[in-house]
């Protein structure tokens, strides 16, 4: 029951958490960008890089070559741009996937079913856990590579535990549902369940209507990834040592 529903959450959730679902490349750096400079922490020591394409590693300035500059230049670039897509991306589309799932509620369940709560709370918890790996600051923006694993596993606790109370507030639901309609119908138990797979088709559904574009997402998003990663190790290839 609302498998799918959390197969989607859950998707948004390692786009976020790892900056593409199925990417074979993992970060290895904290990034922390602000309006003046991007600083990379991790493998490559520290990289402190300013948008004219002036280079700090661990705290000394580096004389570097024209071509060794304009790299700078366009990595500092791509960190700007790409981690804040995902960012914007990500949430776009767990605001989508709520806003969609709880119209289905509301058309099954009715304005004041608890599950409504549930998909809020859901929302706010997986949004927190996705800010511990890209937190959004007043000066811009940090990526925290070593949460991860962390936030990965906190997600999955947290979709568990939400989708054993939709399941229990649905049967619930349902049954007072059918309870007053049971002048109606000579087998409650049998007409709470049609309602709950009638509720499971729905979700399946719109989750098919979401797949594709969660799944061309996540592949962009690890493309995007693949690319840094890859200009940080061409980047390196040209400073002075």
């Amino acid at each position: 029951m609302l498998r799918k529903t959390g197969a989607a959450l859950l998707l948004l959730m390692a786009c976020q958490a790892q900056a593409a679902y199925q990417c074979n490349v993992k970060p290895q750096d904290d990034v922390f960008i602000n309006q003046q400079t991007v600083k990379v922490v991790g493998a490559s020591g520290e990289l402190v890089i300013a948008k004219n394409g002036d280079v700090t590693r661990n705290g000394k300035a580096l004389a570097l070559s024209d071509a060794a500059r304009n790299q700078a230049v366009t990595y500092q670039q791509s960190l700007r741009g790409d981690l804040p897509y995902i960012n914007d991306g990500v949430r776009s589309r767990l605001k989508t996937a709520q806003g969609a799932l709880d119209g289905i509620i509301v058309k099954q369940l009715g304005t004041e079913s608890n599950v409504r709560k549930r998909l809020v709370t859901l929302s706010s918890d997986l949004t927190k856990e996705m800010e511990k790996v890209l937190e959004p600051r007043a000066e811009g923006i940090a990526f925290h590579h070593q949460a991860v694993a962390q936030v990965e596993t906190n997600g999955r606790t947290i979709l568990q535990n939400t989708l054993g109370g939709v399941l229990q507030d649905s049967i619930n639901e349902l049954g007072i549902q059918q309870v007053a309609k049971a002048g109606k119908s000579s087998n409650p138990l049998q007409a709470v369940l049609g309602s709950l797979g009638g509720l499971q088709q729905q979700i399946q559904d719109e989750w098919k209507k979401q797949e594709k574009d969660f799944d061309q997402f996540g592949k962009e998003a690890c493309g995007r990834v693949v690319k840094l990663e890859q200009q940080r190790v061409d980047l390196l290839r040209v400073l002075p040592q």
